[in-house]
């Protein structure tokens, strides 16, 4: 299958309704970011001008998403705004109606005896197939149990469905498939299902894969956007940005050499150890298509609050920041396949992230942010420089497939 040029954006039509927003948006923010930062950093309110301002900003946020693009292209999978135009003009209008209830990584469905389980669904399409720090079969188990885990689940049991291009290498598909094996037993869940279909030569980029999972929430676990108030804390429980750069380094596509390797890892102790922590934890995240920029504007949007970020507090691997300066890459918007995104109570923040860095795969881990009331819908960025930014969702397809 021959991929659409990576850095391409949207097409026409869905460019002009999700870029026309974003550049209204800008304009306006532009006109009135000391009053947002203002606003969100002082916890005060808007006033005159600036209020009417952030108010058309959150217009634009608040509308509907328009979609009129008769074809689909790369920027629909890229996890950003022509994402989510597609889902909710296509699938959600299909399989929900008029019901727009947050979305979240996995349903969750009460039993007749008061147990709720968590059930997600994921297709991995990455390119390269294997990458330095894991692979594709790491990445279907990853992904399908962190989606269960930042629900609050304990991961239990997973499927896995193959569709094989004729002439890829059996060789190459045992590798995959013990990646899965060593993947799942590390995770302690059980692959108990599957499927294999194959397709005629140059109908598949050699193998994708498509899992579900199904995990069982600890009574007394509740996690939602509901649950977010003024003044709780963010975390991310490491750096950023390391799957997809790397991931993006793999390809071989840019002149560019550094020592980069995905962060693809289960996610579910570090959950555990969050909640003995900090049981009052309100939400958490995975940073995965998107990354973190765009899921804190998911957040803000869901709860009605404004997140303000702290660039300077921000974990971000040197080699990567440096990778991502070259390329021109916002590391905000680049996927993570193994860290968590926490909303805490403010009381209980140092002892989250104590609970981060005492587990290997959070010794990275950083408070980057707090929620305020206001410019509400809106995330806000205190930039190293002492300025401030609004960070809106992902526009356009910036990077190759990553997960």
């Amino acid at each position: 299958m021959t991929e659409e040029d990576p850095g391409r954006g949207e097409s026409e039509p869905a460019a002009a309704e999700a870029g026309g927003a974003a550049a209204a948006a800008s304009t306006a923010a532009a006109a009135s970011t000391a009053a947002a930062a203002s606003t969100a950093t002082s916890g005060g309110s808007a006033s005159g001008r600036e209020a009417a301002v952030l108010e058309r900003i959150e217009a634009f946020r608040r509308r509907r998403p328009r979609f009129r693009d008769d074809i689909v292209t790369m920027a629909h999978g890229a996890g950003g705004k022509a994402s989510a135009a597609l889902i909710d003009a296509v699938f959600l209008d299909a399989f929900r109606g008029l019901e727009r209830p947050p979305l979240t990584d996995a349903a969750l469905i009460a039993l007749p005896h008061g147990e709720t389980l968590a059930f997600t669904t994921d297709s991995f399409v990455v390119k390269p197939l294997r990458f330095p720090g894991g692979s594709i079969g790491h990445l279907a188990v990853h992904g399908t149990v962190n989606d269960l885990a930042v629900m609050g689940a304990r991961p239990r049991w997973l499927s896995a469905a193959f569709v094989l291009e004729e002439g890829f290498a059996v060789n190459e598909l045992r590798k995959v498939v013990a990646d899965m094996s060593e993947a799942a037993a590390a995770a302690d869940v059980t692959i108990v299902t599957g499927d294999t279909k194959v397709v005629e030569r140059g109908s598949a980029d050699g193998l994708y894969v498509t899992t579900a999972g199904i995990g069982v929430i600890p009574a007394g676990r509740r996690l939602g956007a509901d649950l977010v108030e003024r003044g709780d804390r963010i975390l991310i429980s490491g750096t950023i940005a390391d799957h997809g750069m790397a991931v993006m380094l793999a390809r071989g596509d840019l002149a560019l050499e550094a020592d980069l390797r995905s962060d693809t890892a289960p996610v579910t102790e570090l959950v555990d150890a969050l909640f003995s922590a900090a049981p009052s934890t309100r939400w958490l995240r995975d940073p995965t298509r998107g990354g973190v920029g765009t899921v804190c504007n998911e957040l803000a949007h869901d709860a009605g609050l404004a997140i303000v970020l702290d660039e300077s507090a921000l974990p971000i691997n040197p080699a990567v920041a440096g990778a991502c300066d070259l390329l021109g890459i916002d590391p905000l918007y680049v996927a993570n396949e193994g860290k968590l995104l926490a909303v805490v109570a403010a009381a209980e923040a140092d002892a989250a992230l104590e609970a981060f860095r005492g587990h290997p795969l959070g010794v990275d881990a950083a408070l980057i942010g707090d929620v305020r009331a206001e410019p509400q819908g809106i995330v806000v960025l205190r930039t190293s420089f002492g300025g401030t930014r609004i960070v809106d969702m992902l526009v356009g397809d910036p990077l190759p497939r990553i997960c």
